[in-house]
């Protein structure tokens, strides 16, 4: 997602409890909290240069996950959707997501039975692509559509293999291109773009974010990002790497509101 002028970077401070985090890809591994935070700071210390005005969400010190807000909401240029996480543990992270944006847009929520992520969902144009993961069930998808069906937008479900969300298997860059990990997700389903394909020793790369034309970059993965230069993609390299052990990505920790 590219963010204009004047877009708002909803963001939320890393807890004292992250290792605690809800993990199904990766096998748990000791994190240090303060090294976490200090890439957290450069992460949305980054936003911020690139064009975002930063908002800083209330603290949830007691959810080990309340750092990954994307998974809170979907949000559009007249409405954003209300997520209800897979996760049960996630499920209260919902309500000061929903205060924040409520300044912003017209708000929908996700019900019982249905569950959603918002990293499951990637927009492009009028078209949303939505992973159908072990934290977002068809029940789901389905309200979403109703959703936004009104704003003119068609949902997409696509089926993942090995990955947690569908952006860590997909994401848009500059020039209305995709980064993708075909091993992940169906290639065939996004035919329609330019994509570049990542390394494969780095099949978690796919997962970036693009800010006012500049793509943000794990440095965990050199060889991804040197494939992105060389189709001429305007890179930064951040260091989040303590984040990724508790199976964050780029996108996943930040919510972009451009400006209506």
């Amino acid at each position: 997602m590219s963010v204009a002028p004047a877009a708002i970077a909803l963001v939320r401070a890393v807890s004292p409890r992250l290792a605690e985090c809800e993990l199904m890809q990766l096998e748990r591994v000791p994190i240090d909290a303060s090294r976490a935070i200090r890439q957290h700071r450069s992460y949305v210390h980054t936003l911020g240069e690139l064009g975002a005005r930063v908002e800083w969400l209330p603290e949830l010190t007691e959810h080990p996950d309340g750092v990954f807000v994307e998974d809170t909401a979907v949000v559009l240029p007249g409405l954003a959707v209300i997520t209800r996480p897979g996760a049960l543990s996630r499920q209260a992270e919902v309500e000061s997501t929903a205060q924040a944006l409520a300044r912003y847009r017209r708000l929908r929520r996700i019900e019982p039975p249905g569950s959603l992520d918002g990293g499951d969902v990637l927009a492009i144009g009028r078209t949303l692509y939505v992973g159908l993961s072990a934290r977002t069930n068809r029940a789901g998808v389905e309200q979403l559509e109703r959703a936004v069906a009104p704003e003119g937008y068609a949902v997409r479900p696509l089926p993942l293999t090995g990955c947690l969300h569908l952006k860590s298997a997909v994401a848009s860059v500059s020039g209305g291109r995709i980064l993708i990990n075909p091993h992940w997700v169906d290639a065939g389903a996004f035919a329609a773009f330019d994509s570049i394909t990542v390394d494969d020793a780095e099949p978690a790369a796919a997962n970036v974010l693009t800010v006012g034309g500049t793509t943000l970059v794990s440095s965990r993965y050199p060889r991804t990002a040197q494939r992105l230069r060389s189709a001429g993609v305007e890179i930064r390299v951040l260091e989040v790497d303590e984040l990724h052990k508790a199976e964050a990505g780029l996108t996943c920790m930040s919510l972009i509101v451009q400006a209506a």
